[in-house]
């Protein structure tokens, strides 16, 4: 630092810093960038397996499926084999009741896990403007450090023998 300086220190944002403060000012991220790109049979593709997923993957969905799953019970029961029966449990009644069980727990755990991306994501946008205004003090700061300097150097002319 010589005496000429005009100021202590220049703010020089980082690339990501100045990102993101371009990208507030754009509003918020949609789903566009996640949506499917391509033909469109591949559009129409991924569409129809979310419908499906969303409807399977619903507690209705996994009542309907056991009560399905219950109509060939009385007669995995009737055969009197243990082999039948556990193939009836295993790949009729787990298999069908499990993958919508399973999907609606993906689907709360997911929202849980959005709504802790969202806070987090919160988070650094405030501590982001913070900092930013923060360097904004800092070069008040500044402002206010040079005019004293200046001032201290013509004091210590106007003393000096």
């Amino acid at each position: 630092m010589t005496g000429s300086d005009p100021s202590i220190y220049e703010y020089s944002p980082h690339a990501r810093t100045q990102s993101k403060i371009e990208e507030a000012r754009g509003g918020p991220a949609g789903d566009a960038p996640h949506s499917p790109h391509g033909s469109l049979l591949a559009r129409g593709n991924a569409w129809l397996a979310v419908q499906v997923t969303k409807g399977v993957g619903t507690m209705w969905c996994a009542y309907a499926f056991a009560a399905l799953a219950c109509i060939s019970l009385p007669a995995a029961i009737r055969s009197h084999s243990p082999v039948v029966l556990v193939s009836w449990i295993s790949q009729t009644f787990l298999q069908l009741v499990l993958l919508s069980v399973i999907l609606v727990g993906q689907n709360v755990l997911a929202a849980a896990a959005d709504r802790r991306s969202e806070a987090t994501s919160a988070d650094a946008d405030a501590i982001l403007h913070e900092s930013a205004k923060l360097q904004d003090h800092l070069l008040a700061q500044d402002e206010v450090l040079t005019a004293l300097r200046a001032e201290l150097a013509a004091l210590t002319a106007r003393t000096a023998p």
